[in-house]
């Protein structure tokens, strides 16, 4: 099983820090970003091979590639999606597809968590589970949320931004458990969903996978401190987690 970070986006509301840096590379304190932290939890756990997804400002990332290695004791390889400035994740994570049949823990580059998280989806394996989604079920959700509507009897039902959110389950944080069992499948859905719209989330081809009637489960990541940067403002709040006063 291997790590794999999605880390091709521009991260636009994070200018001017993105004006020559990828989302991922965004600084939370001197000498740590997401990818960082990341990388770190995956090598606390036992993923040290680690494949990462990039596109805008792709040479930022290669340039510090045997740093991070040699400080994470990580072996990188990096996947080029062709169309990171153009297309949303469902196409980012098409890319890496032939990966898939190796398993991997997925993360969003934009999201800080504890390594608790890469336990929690480690742990949860087992029996005929192919996917697993970490889900954040303490978190007061609003509309930018992407909530998940999970059951015992069917797993995954939904999973969107575009749900009310007194219905939802939880938060979907970012990371994800992949099953080489589930590689086919989700190369597939995740096709299907970035040729019918390319604007659209991987979220999106779960949601496609779920439609076919493929189970999605989640493993619930209890109260941890977490956020998904998309602004300066979830910027300064990563930075109360990761180095608090």
């Amino acid at each position: 099983m291997i790590g794999l970070v999605l880390a091709a986006g521009a991260g636009r509301r994070l200018r001017p820090y993105t004006d020559t840096l990828p989302k991922a590379l965004v600084p939370i304190d001197a000498e740590t970003s997401v990818l960082d932290l990341t990388l770190a939890n995956f090598a606390e756990v036992g993923l040290t091979d680690v494949a990462i997804v990039v596109g805008y400002a792709a040479q930022a990332i290669a340039d510090r590639r045997k740093d991070m290695e040699s400080r994470y004791g990580v072996t990188l390889e990096l996947v080029h999606n062709d169309k990171a400035e153009e297309w949303n994740n469902a196409y980012s994570l098409w890319c890496a597809r032939d990966l898939f049949g190796q398993g991997m823990v997925l993360a969003n580059g934009d999201t800080v968590h504890p390594v608790s998280v890469e336990h929690t989806l480690l742990e949860a394996r087992g029996g005929d589970q192919q996917i697993i989604l970490a889900l954040d079920t303490v978190k007061s959700l609003a509309d930018e949320e992407m909530k998940v509507i999970w059951s015992e009897a069917n797993g995954v039902e939904r999973i969107t931004k575009l749900m009310e959110p007194a219905e939802a389950t939880g938060e979907y944080i970012g990371l994800t458990l992949i099953e080489p069992s589930a590689a086919e499948d989700l190369a597939d859905a995740l096709k299907t969903t970035w040729e019918r719209d390319p604007n659209l989330y991987y979220e999106d081809g779960y949601q496609e996978l779920a439609n076919r009637g493929r189970r999605i489960d989640v493993a619930p990541i209890g109260k941890v401190d977490w956020v998904e940067i998309d602004n300066h403002e979830d910027l300064a709040r990563a930075r109360e987690i990761v180095c608090p006063s």
